[in-house]
């Protein structure tokens, strides 16, 4: 149970554990602090009690010496001026006892003559002039504060003397000096009691205990206040540096992702957007950041947020997205809603990726399980073919040699002899396409194999009109590779772009080296008819062929002579500009 208020948190951010802590701390720090100042209230208000019944007792006896110095024959009268002492204001009862504890004067007359409290020592009261006091609770409510000491009326100040050395002396009196009051009156020693109300004195100190409570209350409630806007202040700090570290954390991984990201708001309104998404999209992060989804995303995409499937799961499609220049470009999408963790909606994200290269690899993929399939069938028509062309040629020289004197017969036979050959060099090349390609390679200079090579078609191009260029920014002299295989490959492609160039044109070769992939790159251009987007996926299929003499083996021998080499061969072709093949080989890699 403790263990799950640790860890739980108000509202507030702040554990709970350092809510109580604070209380459990505050808490007997103002207790203590609002019971010593009511406590310091109540002394004052004692001592205000002890001091006002002190001066009332002294203003007694300074009246009593007043009356009996100057009374009568008939006596001074000392309930008379204890009656009206009385009768001031907070006086509740004023009235002298004797050492015995018998009044002997009380402003009301009925209590003459009783003994007073017995549990009071009157001998000792009445030998000390130090007032003492304390609180007496009455029947009917009444709380009273007495103070009584000693009741010496006859007693009083000597006369101070003055002159030098006397100062603040008291007069000794004379030897002959009477006393100031009877020695009837002096003896016995009395005791003088003073009550006083108390009801203003409580209520006073009611009202302050109330306010030292309150104050009490309010110093509490501030201090908590302060020590929780420390730890909202200490927690907003830590908040804020941990949101920073996870928004730069979120934010790298955002835009470092390979594929692209789009964040969607509860109002379908863009909240992110990588860089991988700009590419793709063709679209800048400033124009779309807070735009409406469907103003400026594909429509495509837009189309499966609205996909009742993405309100309960994860989809994952391949779609063709349309982009703004009109350019097609197939996309794999995921999307998802996005909530927080009470189930309440955020928005959407959508991740994608181009497959262009994924289709590419895939149509690569089929065409090499084609192609594979194509070989180990013709691997075995090209054996069980050549066994009889062997004895139809056998049959066709004897034909030959036998009726030179026919010459209709003897031109049949050699009709037989040159398609027999040539279906002899078709078989061939089966063979050569199925069977693996043999790669043997030696340092070679790359500029003298394309120099060569280009020799061996000068004169074909030169009877169609077209022009040879070469472009070489390699700067390479001495690589290693098979130069007859790349030889077979350039010349495979130079003839097809002569035939493809039949009113003329220009035939370019390029040749260009990236150091940081170790890989060479030729291009071989024309400027021809070209060829149609639906057959370029097939131009390196076995036996695919647009001319009407080919055999359509060409280009798949040389796509496998490139491949088994590590390379890689491509083509793009536009009908109204002609076609260039690209093979990219690599410099230093052994065979």
């Amino acid at each position: 149970m403790f263990t799950k208020i640790k860890n739980k948190r108000f509202w507030t951010g702040v554990p709970p554990w350092a809510l109580i802590g604070a209380v459990a701390i505050l808490l007997p720090i103002f207790a203590f602090m609002t019971m010593t100042s009511i406590n310091r209230q109540k002394e004052k208000s004692i001592q205000l009690l002890l001091e006002k019944g002190a001066a009332l007792i002294r203003s007694f006896e300074a009246g009593t010496r007043t009356g009996m110095m100057g009374m009568h024959r008939g006596g001074f009268q000392l309930q008379r001026l204890l009656t009206e002492t009385a009768q001031q204001p907070d006086i509740v009862y004023l009235m002298v006892a004797d050492a015995q504890g018998e009044i002997i004067a009380h402003n009301n007359t009925e209590m003459i003559g009783i003994s007073y409290d017995y549990n009071l020592n009157f001998k000792k009261i009445s030998q000390t002039k130090t007032p003492q006091w304390r609180t007496l609770n009455y029947p009917d409510g009444t709380k009273v504060f007495e103070i009584y000491r000693k009741f010496s009326p006859s007693e009083r100040p000597g006369r101070m003397m003055h002159g030098p050395g006397m100062m603040g002396r008291r007069e000794q009196p004379l030897p002959n000096e009477k006393p100031a009051f009877p020695r009837a009156f002096n003896d016995p020693p009395k005791v003088i009691f003073v009550g006083l109300d108390m009801s203003a004195i409580d209520e006073a100190h009611r009202a302050d205990m109330r306010h030292a409570i309150i104050m009490g209350a309010i110093l509490l409630l501030v201090g908590f206040a302060g020590i929780t806007l420390l730890f909202l202040f200490q927690s907003y700090r830590a908040t804020r540096a941990s949101l920073s570290r996870i928004k730069a954390f979120s934010d790298t991984v955002v835009e470092n992702m390979p594929i692209g990201l789009i964040a969607l708001d509860d109002r379908q309104r863009i909240a992110a957007f990588n860089h991988i998404a700009e590419s793709l999209l063709q679209l800048s992060l400033r124009d779309v950041m807070g735009k409406n989804a469907e103003q400026i995303l594909p429509s495509e995409l837009c189309a499966e947020l609205k996909c009742p499937e993405i309100q309960h799961q994860v989809i994952e499609k391949e779609i063709d997205c349309t982009l703004a220049d009109g350019k097609t470009v197939p996309l794999e999408i995921g999307g998802s809603l996005l909530e927080d963790e009470n189930g309440t909606f955020l928005g959407y994200v959508i991740l994608f990726r181009d497959l262009t290269e994924v289709r590419s690899l895939r149509r690569e993929i089929e065409r090499s399980q084609r192609l594979a399939s194509v070989g180990r069938l013709a691997a075995g028509v090209a054996h069980e073919i050549r066994n009889p062309l062997s004895s139809i040629k056998g049959f066709a020289t004897y034909f030959k040699e036998r009726y030179q004197n026919i010459p209709e017969d003897h031109q049949t036979a050699g009709i037989m002899i040159q398609e027999v050959d040539r279906l002899n060099r078709v078989v061939g090349q089966l063979l050569e396409f199925a069977r693996p390609v043999n790669v043997r390679p030696k340092p070679t200079d790359l500029n003298t194999l394309v120099d060569d090579s280009i020799k061996l078609i000068e004169r074909q191009a030169a009877e169609k009109k077209i022009a040879i260029k070469t472009n070489n920014s390699a700067r390479l002299k001495q690589i290693r590779l098979d130069p007859d295989r790349v030889n077979q490959v350039l010349l495979n492609l130079y003839l097809n772009a002569i035939e493809s160039m039949e009113a003329g044109g220009v035939l370019t070769i390029d040749l260009t080296s990236n150091g940081e992939t170790n890989r060479i790159k030729i291009k071989v251009s024309d400027t021809g008819c070209g060829i149609s987007q639906e057959d370029q996926s097939k131009i390196f299929d076995p036996y695919f062929t647009t001319k009407s003499s080919g055999t359509g083996l060409g280009l798949a021998i040389a796509h496998n002579i490139v491949e088994a080499m590590g390379g890689t061969i491509k083509v793009k072709s536009d009908p109204a500009k002609g076609t260039t093949f690209t093979l990219v080989l690599p410099i230093k890699e052994t065979y």
